[in-house]
């Protein structure tokens, strides 16, 4: 029995060990096995869809899933390539001498302030000439090769990791189960039993979790969508899919969504005084301050608490020390890890303490 633990804490902290040097393979096969969760309800029904009287291959199901998901998100894009487009012509007609004018009355009266209780030694006048020739400086030291070797390698390390996630996800879903089977033929004879059932608990859990953040989203997009257009802001579905996305990350995701909001009405909203404004700004977070509000008392307990089985102290102290691992990466995965190891160690101490066959010496 010693023994039998021994070889499971090195078995982790090995494990622990590979998947933080090799940390890009495990990012690309965790994203992987979430989405082959997602998709094997989907591929196991078209698999086992009847076309003249033959079952269709499991490898052309596993395409036609992976062209429902790519049609779902071609048509979720078309949201966003209106407010791109309103985007680019504002910045085509962009009057830079009237911005600077119209910044040039409120910092003449910070430095008229400044230079009255000699804060400042220039004259009224340059501070902002300085702030303007700064401002045209930084653009023109643009380095524009590095700019665009930048987005080159950044656009080929997006594209690697689409590739990877694609191939590693359609073996997963081709193999339908083989990976979790090698896994528990490498388990005892004694153990089996248990181990079986610690998966088979883990998965039910994590599956109740992905379902429930599906939930989560719809609703948050539902919510968000239709106070926005009640209030009369432009683009609301656009702002609620981006807001409804953005909460998958705990705490921080809420605030994200709000601003995204802001940014966009004050882009594109029709007002022509400083008090349209602020009612601009005020019915915005209005909204999302009635959709957290849902979102926190309703939502969020039932998803985090009841789908993990976990106490919400649990789930704070779990996301924030995610936080501080991977950044936002970390806080996105810190609950279905922090399931899986807890569920993994309750299920062996249970069964050390109700099972006889682990008092065998």
């Amino acid at each position: 029995m010693q023994k039998f633990f021994i070889y499971t804490f090195l078995f982790i902290v090995l494990f622990g060990l590979f998947g933080w040097y090799f940390s890009d393979i495990t990012f690309f096969f965790v994203i992987s096995l979430i989405i082959s969760a997602i998709l094997r309800p989907l591929t196991n029904k078209l698999n086992d869809f009847h076309l003249l009287g033959q079952h269709i291959p499991r490898w052309t199901a596993i395409i036609l899933s992976y062209s429902a998901i790519i049609t779902v998100l071609i048509l979720l894009s078309f949201l966003f390539f209106p407010l791109i487009n309103n985007q680019i012509n504002i910045l085509s007609e962009l009057d830079l001498e009237g911005i600077y004018e119209t910044i040039k009355v409120p910092i003449s009266k910070v430095e008229i302030f400044l230079f009255k209780y000699e804060l400042l030694e220039n004259k009224p006048g340059l501070l902002f000439e300085e702030i303007k020739d700064t401002f045209i400086a930084a653009i023109s030291n643009i380095n524009v090769g590095k700019f665009i070797s930048g987005i080159i390698n950044t656009t080929t390390t997006v594209l690697i990791g689409f590739l990877a996630v694609a191939f590693i996800t359609f073996f997963l879903l081709l193999e339908n189960g083989l990976l979790r089977r090698n896994f528990l033929n490498l388990i005892p004879n004694p153990y089996f039993e248990l181990s079986v059932a610690t998966i088979t608990k883990i998965e039910k859990l994590l599956s109740n979790y992905l379902t429930g953040l599906l939930l989560q989203v719809l609703a948050i997009f539902s919510l968000a969508s239709l106070g926005l257009t009640i209030v009369g802001v432009d683009y609301a579905l656009t702002i609620a899919l981006f807001a409804a996305v953005a909460n998958l990350i705990p705490y921080a995701g809420p605030l994200l969504g709000s601003t995204f909001g802001i940014i966009v009405g004050i882009s594109t909203g029709d007002y022509e005084s400083g008090a349209q404004l602020n009612y601009l700004i005020f019915k915005i977070l209005a909204v999302f301050g009635v959709v957290q509000v849902t979102d926190n008392i309703l939502l969020q307990p039932m998803i985090f608490s009841k789908s993990v089985k976990a106490h919400p102290l649990e789930i704070f102290v779990v996301i924030f020390a995610g936080a501080k691992l991977a950044g936002v990466v970390g806080m996105i995965f810190a609950i279905p890890v922090y399931t899986i190891f807890r569920v993994a160690i309750m299920e062996f101490y249970q069964g050390y303490r109700s099972y006889r066959i682990f008092k065998i010496k």
